[in-house]
């Protein structure tokens, strides 16, 4: 089953919520509806970016399985931009 990965740029926290909460949520997300093969939460250019990797059966799965981790997200914190990718013969390459 392909790989594919949805990026996200995290901005604000909704009050009360802890920053170690972000990732997790993200990845609980995603595992509501199919195989979650990694999470990462990095800082680039001074941004928080969490990216959770999955299994999907085609680009239009992956498109509503992403929309539902950064709706998700968005209980604990403000997703300010997100990509969804695609592994495809070593590459990362964006879902349309």
């Amino acid at each position: 089953m392909p790989s594919y990965r949805v990026i996200m740029t995290i901005g604000a926290l909704q009050p009360g919520v802890r920053p170690d909460a972000v990732l997790p949520a993200a990845a609980a997300a995603a595992a509501e509806r199919t195989t979650v093969e990694a999470s990462d939460l990095a800082v680039v250019a001074g941004s928080a970016r969490a990216t959770v990797r999955f299994t999907a059966d085609g680009g239009d799965a992956a498109l509503t399985i992403g929309d539902h981790v950064v709706a998700r997200t968005r209980l604990v914190a403000m997703p300010v931009t997100w990509l969804i990718t695609e592994r495809v013969q070593g590459r990362w390459l964006p879902v349309r």
